[in-house]
């Protein structure tokens, strides 16, 4: 059983120990590199220096001194050279001499992180003699922190560096203050330095202010414009709609910052601020743009379109082509699609791998991006988490995300897609899933199915190795099966199953419709973000819920085919692991586990909200007892998924945690929801039935 947060010791470990295998010689074309060599390092380069010869010592069991000197043989030379592409790097590997050349600090860094990846995926200290160029096909790669909230401790930022990223976001809302608290910008914007890393700022800064109004000027400057003023190495500033409400004067939208109020007001058929592509954005942009490039000429104003993917295509390129050009244009990979299944109609939710993408939301706006000359980026979620489970590092479908990268791929080659969000604030973790993507994100980069297997090889075996794709297929498979709604993401799919079955009639003192599910105290949000009392969640364009509900079920429960599958065959796997890879077979099982039993719980509690509303109007007193039987038989079927999600939360300290929410799917929620069933089973449906056998 491990400690809350124990996980971070494992996100820590950049330089696994052991990673060499004595059994394995070099070939004929390999150059070995033994405690002989040396590393020698020009002026700029010691960090990555230092790095190599950490690296050699506790991946390889290899004592490589470091130097000044680069004459001589049996020598890693790094230097700088000074050329373009930005964190790129010249590789020439001889027999007696390594060189590695960065175009910057960053290439150097970049190229010995390359080199570290193909020893370990050798296992030993074996590389192909070669001459090669290698950059990254996309740059930035943002993401935010898996270690906390905002927190980036320096082996985090090593991490991130090491797994292929290039940039950090922080939740900005002034000067040294972010969504988690304090925090000392220039500490962090000088410690990620030290790493390659930039920093940008996601924008929760103070917005509501027209451009056109008296005092704009002063507004923006002190917000926007002082930020930069105190921080003009921050790489960039993310501004999204929703983080970006204004009085607008379009006639179309309702300009009230209402976002909180939403559900409390009288319904306003006007599109809210923030959820419309306004026509007086551009205006607004440019006042913090501005203000911004006034102390920070070159900072990446990137400008999300996320809020409003549904809106009409005309209204949306009409934005973008009002936008200065300096404004760089983000926008979201597979949101919005919708999809005409057989008997019903869904549209894409947010984030997802369900759906590998990409939208025609997205290719519609990369397409009037690549006309007006913007850079393009897009959110990608390549880090491997998204909201198909809320409570998991990653979601272990690598054949699925080998779609997507093979669509931003495509998108790079057709539209211009230069940069890359990884992944929103449920940050990213070690997986197969984001090294796959770092291998393929480099301009040598291979096949997917290749690396995937190589890398299984190298975590799990030979002998288990082959089983445990087979079993991440099958996740792929499951995932490519369904389209989740907006309601499965905000309620059983955020929280696993630890989501609560609320009874929907009202029967005093047996009522939980308002609910709040019950949070840390180291959650930033509370329980905002989940909706305990499932209700069915629509947007134009979507089936409604009758309808829609019945198809979900229908079509999920042919998922479990899939689940289960992939269930049995890493069950399979295991034995075949060897004892020293055990514990990462372990721990994609339990993610696997965590994966469908949540699963499970998106699907009983559809069942839940069907069988509630027929009770609600049945009137037949044989029929509605029948109904209460349905539900008990379900309860207990739900209370059983629970406890089998307890051994996996307990092995696993990341699972039940997300970085906003801190813990909610841990062993104590996972308790507190057994005791819910429990008092539904005992007193409500007790308490409900006797008023049924009344009459």
């Amino acid at each position: 059983m491990e400690r809350k947060y124990q996980f971070r010791e494992k996100i820590d470990v950049v330089h696994k120990p052991g990673r060499r295998n004595f059994s394995v010689h070099p070939d004929p074309d390999e150059t070995a590199i033994d405690s002989s060599w040396k590393i020698a390092f020009e002026e700029g380069t010691e960090h990555p220096a230092f790095d190599l010869q950490d690296y050699f010592l506790k991946s390889m069991g290899l004592a490589i001194s470091l130097s000044g000197d680069a004459s001589g043989e049996k020598t890693i030379h790094l230097s700088i050279g000074r050329r373009k592409p930005e964190r790129s790097f010249h590789l020439e590997i001889a027999d007696k001499w390594i060189d590695i050349c960065g175009s910057d600090y960053a290439g150097v860094f970049n190229g010995v992180v390359w080199l570290e990846d193909h020893l370990n995926l050798r296992e030993a200290p074996f590389l192909k003699r070669q001459i090669r160029d290698v950059e990254p096909l996309f740059s930035p790669r943002m993401v935010h922190s898996g270690w906390g909230l905002d927190q980036f401790p320096d082996t985090h930022l090593n991490a991130i560096l090491h797994m292929g990223f290039d940039s950090i976001l922080i939740f900005t809302k002034g000067i040294n203050r972010t969504t988690y608290g304090y925090l000392d910008f220039a500490d962090l914007i000088g410690r990620a330095k030290k790493y390659a890393l930039g920093v940008y700022f996601y924008s929760y800064l103070p917005s509501y202010k027209h451009p056109l109004e008296p005092d704009a000027d002063l507004f923006f400057e002190e917000h926007y414009g002082k930020l930069f003023e105190a921080f003009p190495e921050a790489k960039g500033l993310i501004l999204v709609g929703e983080r970006a409400q204004f009085p607008t004067r379009d006639p179309v939208c309702d300009p009230r910052e209402r976002g909180p109020a939403i559900g409390k007001n009288l319904a306003d058929h006007r599109p809210a601020v923030g959820s419309w592509p306004c026509s007086d954005y551009p205006a607004w942009l440019g006042a913090v743009r501005k203000a911004v490039r006034k102390h920070a000429p070159e900072a990446d104003i990137v400008f999300w379109t996320y809020n409003w993917g549904k809106a009409p295509e005309k209204n949306r390129l009409s934005l973008l082509r009002n936008l200065p050009k300096d404004i760089t244009l983000q926008a979201t990979f597979e949101m919005f699609e919708t999809f005409r299944r057989k008997n019903h109609v869904m549209v894409q939710p947010d984030y997802s791998i369900t759906f590998p993408g990409p939208g025609s939301y997205f290719a519609s706006e990369a397409r009037c991006a690549k006309e007006r000359g913007l850079k393009l980026y897009s959110m990608t979620n390549t880090g491997g988490m998204t909201w198909d489970f809320g409570v998991v590092g990653y979601v272990p479908a690598p054949r699925q995300w080998a779609r997507r990268i093979d669509a931003i791929k495509t998108a790079r080659k057709e539209w211009g897609l230069s940069g890359l969000m990884d992944s929103h604030h449920y940050g990213w973790f070690p997986s197969l899933v984001c090294e796959c993507a770092k291998w393929c994100f480099r301009s040598d980069s291979t096949d997917y199915p290749d690396i995937l297997n190589r890398l299984a090889v190298r975590d799990f075996g030979t002998a288990a190795a082959p089983k445990i794709v087979d079993a991440c297929q099958s996740v792929s498979d499951a995932m490519n099966s369904y389209t989740p709604g907006f309601d499965d993401q905000a309620g059983p799919l955020r929280c696993g199953p630890a989501y609560p079955f609320i009874f929907h009639p009202i029967l005093y003192p047996h009522t939980e419709q308002k609910l709040e599910f019950p949070t840390t105290p180291e959650s930033t949000v509370g329980g905002r973000w989940i909706h305990p009392f499932y209700q069915p969640e629509h947007i134009d364009g979507m089936s409604w819920c009758g309808r829609r509900v019945h198809e979900d079920i229908r079509t999920m429960t042919a998922s479990l085919k899939h689940w289960e599958k992939a269930q049995k065959e890493m069950k399979s796997a295991l034995p075949d692991v060897p004892e020293e890879k055990r514990d990462e077979a372990l721990d994609l099982a339990g993610t696997i586990e965590l994966c469908y039993r949540s699963f499970l719980t998106m699907l009983h509690i559809k069942r839940w909200w069907l069988l509630n509303k027929k009770l609600e109007s049945e009137h037949r007193k044989d029929k509605a007892l029948a109904i209460l039987d349905e539900m008990a038989e379900l309860i207990a079927a739900e209370r059983r998924n629970a406890a089998d999600a307890i051994p996996p939360v307990r092995r696993d300290s990341r699972l039940g945690w997300e970085p906003s929410q801190d813990y909610i799917c841990d062993e104590d929620h996972l308790h507190w929801k057994i005791r819910q069933l429990d008092n539904l089973r005992d007193h409500t449906l007790k308490a409900y039935r006797r008023s049924v056998e009344i009459s």
